[in-house]
């Protein structure tokens, strides 16, 4: 029983708590109901005011862009009037434009024709003036004997003599004046180059002398049936020249190389006592070996002299300018000459002397060479230049230093420069009586050959020639520049060392007789 009534308890608990949770869900449902009902009552409320005041909006808006429309078309119908009033001006202006140009055509036109039938009028008026004119030009022909061709010439001709004239004073002032400045600068240069570089004056000759230790020694050089003295010439290329001199014996040959060989050759065999053909053979071979060892030596004497750093292929072409000679001087030593002065010219003048000075001493090395006919001894040196690898410079003048190529470069001026002052220089050189009597021929010759000229002496052993012109035919103006052309002529026709001076004198003799 108890337990029945403690289950009916429980059970009646559980009822009563479903009852209870049932209760409360069924309030808060009907809670739930109530205020949705209050929240759409609320919501259609607040619509309805909503509604009302988009409205009242709405119409407001409305009413604000009627107005702002309205101002807006006032605004573009005054622009409009505005711009309409500018049109009609605009148009009123062109308008009168138009008129005006209409009748400033109108004026063009006139002026036009008007100009046309002036432009007819001149055309005519020119035949004219031409036929005049022709017809005067044939009445002067007639009078005068000249056609206008020739009369024209005349004319041109007497301008360009009274051009020249009246030039002649400018010119000659022009060129004083540059002339005094270029010899004071030159003057200044060449005189402080030459002071520093003193040479000995003295020539080569064709001819050399062995000393015997006595007579009887000449004719062992003969030797039997000249047996000696043949092999001798044969072998060495000279000439040996035995007469009635005492103890002395003469070498002759034109190339300083075999006569110093032939010379070395004679003594040391005067000195051994030993003179036959094999003999004379053989020391000739030897000291030939000597002499191209002694060759390379000069040539690197010669750079050393110069402080100048060369290839050593280069050695034997400088030294076997030691046995040539130009003129009777010794191509060695002018060539050293030459590059010494180049040097200090190079020095005055602030450029690269060590260029200068290889190109001074290497100007004449073509002289060493074998000429095959297709050039001279500057084009030839400068093919052994550039063989050598030395600088365009260098090879250029090389080159120019005759004028068998354009002077390119500065260098060139200066190797041409000090060549002439080497080989004009008093006692440098000599030349043959028949060569010298030649020059001064011609030097006469040429100046004789200039229109006014009457005599013409060549004096100071071609150094000047003397001019004398007919005074008669010959103003002074006329003889300034009858000095030009002569020594124009001298310069491009010969070949001189140095410089030559041409003096024109003209002058009025006037001879009367008392009886």
């Amino acid at each position: 029983m108890n337990q029945l009534t403690a289950g009916s308890s429980i059970l009646m608990i559980i009822v009563a708590l479903l009852i209870g949770i049932l209760s409360g869900y069924l309030i808060r449902l009907i809670i739930a109901q109530l205020s949705s009902k209050s929240i759409e009552q609320r919501t259609k409320r607040m619509l309805e005011d909503t509604e009302k005041t988009a409205e009242s909006r709405k119409r407001e808006i409305i009413l604000e862009a009627k107005d702002k429309v309205f101002e807006e078309r006032k605004q573009f119908d005054k622009e409009s009037r505005e711009r309409n009033n500018e049109i009609q001006q605009m148009q009123r202006r062109l308008v009168q434009k138009e008129d005006s140009l209409e009748k400033k055509f109108e004026t063009i036109e006139k002026r036009e024709k008007s100009l046309g039938e002036k432009e007819e009028e001149n055309k005519n008026l020119q035949k004219d003036l031409l036929d005049a004119k022709q017809e005067h030009l044939h009445a002067l022909e007639k009078v005068a004997e000249l056609s206008a061709h020739e009369a024209k010439q005349q004319i041109i001709s007497k301008i360009i003599d009274e051009a020249k004239q009246e030039a002649v004073p400018l010119i000659q002032k022009i060129e004083e004046e540059a002339r005094e400045e270029a010899d004071q600068k030159a003057k200044a240069i060449l005189v402080t180059s030459l002071e520093r570089n003193a040479v000995e004056i003295a020539t080569e000759k064709f001819i050399t002398t062995v000393n015997l230790p006595s007579d009887d020694m000449k004719g062992r050089i003969i030797g039997r049936e000249g047996r000696n003295i043949r092999s001798f010439e044969s072998i060495t290329g000279v000439d040996l020249i035995i007469d009635d001199t005492p103890e002395i014996v003469v070498i002759s040959s034109f190339d300083p190389y075999r006569r110093e060989i032939a010379r070395i050759a004679l003594d040391k065999l005067v000195q051994d006592g030993r003179i036959h053909p094999t003999r004379i053979e053989e020391v000739v071979n030897k000291i030939q070996n000597d002499i191209n060892l002694e060759i390379v030596e000069a040539g690197k004497q010669a750079c050393q002299e110069l402080k100048l750093n060369l290839p050593r292929g280069l050695y034997p072409y400088i030294g076997r300018l030691k046995y040539r000679t130009s003129y009777g001087q010794n191509v060695y030593k002018h060539s050293i000459e030459v590059a010494n002065i180049g040097g200090m010219i190079a020095g005055e003048l602030n450029i690269d002397i060590e260029s200068a000075k290889i190109a001074c001493l290497l100007h004449d090395i073509g002289k060493t060479i074998k000429s095959t006919g297709e050039g001279g001894h500057a084009i030839l040196g400068a093919e052994v230049a550039r063989k050598f690898g030395l600088s365009d410079r260098i090879v250029n003048a090389i080159a120019c230093h005759h004028g068998e190529e354009e002077c390119r470069f500065i260098e060139g001026s200066i190797v041409m420069l000090c060549d002439a002052l080497s080989a004009a220089r008093p006692g440098a050189r000599r030349e043959s009586f028949d060569d010298y009597i030649k020059r001064l021929q011609q030097l006469e010759e040429l100046s004789l050959s200039c229109e006014g000229v009457e005599k013409a002496f060549a004096i100071q052993a071609g150094r000047e020639v003397r001019v004398f012109v007919t005074p008669e035919k010959v103003t002074d103006e006329q003889a300034y520049i009858i000095a030009r052309d002569i020594a124009k002529k001298i310069e491009d026709t010969m070949q001189y060392p140095g410089q030559i001076k041409v003096t024109l004198i003209r002058e009025m003799r006037v001879t009367e007789y008392a009886k």
